[in-house]
């Protein structure tokens, strides 16, 4: 039996697409292992699989800004270098597979110490600091988009989009009404700022909640520690922390969608189908990611795209309807993608370097 090593973390969208990997790298055959931190989020997620052996290692975040924690934390990460070095050495994993995020440098360059393989993904159009790292360390750099390819020398990259988890693939639209208490009768809105949330989104949409619901039925996934509850009577409007298990259920159930522009988010929208309005990170909260991912989305057809320092009550309200409106358009390009070969194409390139 060949065994694997997943590895990526720091933030829901390092994981989830391990997740949907798992039962497929299962009926492959693989013992699978996944190495992260004791404390992260990948730590809560990978917890739930009963036939994933979960390692705990140390690990610094790495950062481009002036941080106290920048002196203290090439330390951690030295120190875990040397725990997934010895993790490696006694698993004798046939592959190591890295979603990034800050947690998966020291398990790559365990893993390059032990002479393990290693293949990448990247998530975003250009790669953070972590998978700039953890390349240079790798086999083979698999990228979600087309246009990541050119970030990488010596045809280590290659275009494969990114796994779709088969649970989101299998929700009910019937069931996310019933979850939401919703009667049908209105078309449904959907609202996800990401694992964290979205503050500036969030107050955004409560400005204009009551427009909103004259027309459509509204779910709010707002993010830990961002419920209202003042508007917990309100008809037509059902609002979350974090939604896990019925995800599916209320995706299946909406019609259209506003959320950030997470890689792995987009590309589940685009698996389903599900028209979106793109609210980027803007540059002064991230490195501009986001905005790359949302512009090349809007240039294939996929969503359109609304930049946070244009957003206000006006803006927002009638992107949310322009999107309605123009809903066929955007599914009719989506519909011209195959999700399912993205999934073939990695699993592929996993089993071919196992094999070596």
């Amino acid at each position: 039996m060949d065994r694997i090593v997943l590895t990526g973390g720091g933030t829901a969208g390092h994981v989830t697409p391990n997740i949907a990997l798992i039962p497929h790298l299962i009926e492959k055959g693989y013992e699978i292992h996944y190495i992260g931190t004791k404390n992260g989020i990948e730590h809560n997620l990978i917890s739930q699989y009963n036939n994933v052996t979960y390692h705990s290692v140390q690990s610094g975040k790495l950062r481009r800004y002036r941080d106290i924690k920048n002196l203290t934390d090439p330390f951690k990460v030295i120190y875990g270098v040397g725990q997934s070095a010895s993790i490696i050495r006694k698993l004798k994993p046939s592959i190591v597979f890295s979603k990034g995020g800050f947690v998966s440098v020291p398990v790559v360059i365990g893993a390059w110490m032990n002479h393990i393989p290693v293949i990448v993904h990247e998530s975003d159009i250009t790669p953070g600091l972590a998978n700039k790292i953890a390349t240079k360390f790798a086999k083979k750099v698999c990228t979600t988009f087309p246009e990541t390819v050119d970030h990488f020398k010596d045809g280590k990259a290659e275009y494969t989009g990114t796994p779709i988890r088969r649970e989101l693939l299998e929700g009910s639209a019937k069931k996310g009404l019933e979850i939401c208490q919703f009667n049908g009768q209105k078309p449904v809105l959907m609202i996800m700022g990401g694992s964290l949330g979205a503050v500036a989104v969030n107050n955004c949409i409560r400005d204009i909640i009551k427009k909103l619901i004259n027309k459509f039925d509204v779910i709010h996934i707002c993010g830990k520690g961002n419920i209202d509850e003042k508007y917990n009577d309100l008809q037509g409007y059902a609002q979350f922390e974090y939604v896990s298990d019925d995800l599916p259920h209320l995706m299946a159930a909406a019609d259209i969608i506003v959320s950030r522009a997470g890689a792995n988010s987009i590309y589940e929208f685009l698996a389903l189908k599900k028209p979106c309005l793109l609210i980027p990170l803007p540059l002064s909260a991230s490195r501009g990611d986001q905005i790359l991912n949302a512009k090349s989305f809007e240039k294939q057809g996929f969503s359109k795209v609304l930049m946070q320092e244009d957003m206000n009550i006006d803006t927002l309200y009638i992107s949310i309807l322009d999107l309605y409106n123009n809903k066929n358009k955007y599914i009719q390009a989506m519909s011209k993608q195959d999700h399912a070969n993205s999934l073939d194409k990695i699993l592929s390139i996993i089993d071919q370097y196992a094999k070596e």
